[in-house]
């Protein structure tokens, strides 16, 4: 079955949230030929430039009779694309019609101005998190992800992850073989060891002359140590009502998701290095119990740490 593909571009948008997904549909449609028929489109006609100063060739955005899927890109352009009137109308009129919509990295803050994803889980680049929460606060933004779907909307995280949403698109679309080869062919994982976490959370705690850096890098060293929120305000010789709320000011979390997340960091770190029994693991990650530290692996990541350990032996 053949599915044309849409893909909505706008100035200045990040090339390889285009070109990722491209290569994936294009070696898929190697194994199935014909499968990815594919378009490039935007609201003006001819080539539009992205953020690297290389531009692509691209059709006016029109009417998408045939269209199954459209994907939006994203990258810094998104900044002025969703204050464009035409782009956004063009998205809301188009995604009643299309089987799926989707979108890589920062593309999913057009969604949302466009309403589409009010009431709906979604993610975007870790560095856009914030932007999507504060001004669509009606979208349930779900930062951990490399990719969400619900319904018939799909989006994803940051640049790499357009090839991760493809791959799950040609999983659904093809079947797990044909998405398994295409991955081989990217010399890619079809789907990433260890869970869906965009990137380190410790990057997220914090700047690195905020007021809790300091006691961020002594959580690190202290993992296995009793940090409960009494604990940590002691640290900083804070109440711990005062320590709270001011940690999730600065951090946007909570110091116990904070130390959560500081843990399964930690443990993947030693599975990836190495250890193989999940009792030490879970010892010296301070989680001190493998279903305690399962939990969090399964909560953070999607998948428990047993999925790492065999994706890093497949790898070997």
């Amino acid at each position: 079955m053949r599915r044309k593909l849409l893909f909505a571009l706008f100035p200045d948008f990040q090339l390889l949230d285009a070109a990722g997904p491209i290569a994936a549909f294009e070696i898929a449609s190697r194994f199935v030929p014909g499968a990815y028929p594919m378009r490039l489109a935007a609201i003006d006609t001819g080539p539009i430039h992205s953020s690297a100063g290389i531009a692509l060739q691209a059709e006016k955005l029109g009417r998408v009779s045939g269209v199954d899927t459209l994907l939006v890109v994203g990258g810094d352009g998104t900044r002025r694309a969703r204050h464009d009137p035409k782009l956004i109308a063009f998205l809301r009129r188009s995604a009643p019609r299309v089987r799926r919509v989707a979108s890589v990295c920062s593309g999913s803050l057009l969604l949302a101005e466009a309403g589409l994803l009010d009431g709906r889980r979604a993610t975007t680049h870790w560095s856009r998190v914030r932007d999507m929460q504060k001004h669509y606060p009606s979208v349930r933004v779900e930062p951990d992800r490399i990719h969400v779907r619900d319904g018939k909307f799909w989006t994803s995280a940051g640049i790499t992850a357009g090839i991760d949403l493809a791959l799950a698109l040609i999983t659904e679309d093809l079947g797990p073989e044909v998405a398994r080869d295409t991955a081989r062919q990217l010399v890619v994982y079809v789907q990433r060891p260890g869970g869906q976490t965009q990137h380190s959370r410790l990057l997220d705690l914090g700047t690195p002359d905020g007021r809790f850096a300091s006691l961020n890098a002594w959580m690190r060293e202290h993992l296995d140590r009793d940090l409960q929120v009494e604990a940590l305000a002691a640290q900083m010789k804070m109440s711990p009502r005062s320590f709270a709320r001011a940690y999730a000011a600065e951090t946007g979390v909570t110091p116990a998701k904070a130390v959560e997340r500081l843990r399964v960091e930690a443990a993947r770190a030693l599975i990836e290095s190495g250890v193989t029994s999940m009792q030490e693991v879970a010892q010296k990650a301070g989680f001190h119990e493998i279903e305690r530290m399962r939990r969090s692996f399964v909560r953070l990541f999607g998948a428990p740490p047993s999925s790492l350990r065999r994706a890093l032996a497949q790898s070997a």
